[in-house]
């Protein structure tokens, strides 16, 4: 039994990490419009490039930090999670 339970806390580790791994999916989308939309908006108005490029990276920058999370949150679940439950399960 107490192999099974260390078992299925690792799986669930496991399966959390990968979920939380995928949320830096958004971020990159989400940033390849932004640049997009930028690119059109100096296309159409060249004199305005300076404030479109750094709003946009600011924008970048706010959107990146949910990968981020995201990454941190499945590098705890990879590395840190485990040694915690094999310890509450001994």
């Amino acid at each position: 039994m107490d192999l099974l339970a260390k078992g299925i806390a690792l799986m669930g580790c496991a399966i959390g990490a990968g979920l939380a791994l995928i949320a830096g999916i958004g971020p990159g989308i989400g940033e390849g419009n932004a640049v997009a939309k930028a690119l059109e908006a100096i296309g159409r108005q060249p004199e305005c490039k300076s404030s479109v490029t750094s709003t946009m990276l600011l924008g970048c920058a706010v959107a990146e930090t949910t990968g981020i999370y995201g990454f941190v949150t499945g590098l705890l679940l990879i590395f840190v999670a485990p040694g915690m439950f094999m310890d509450y399960l001994a």
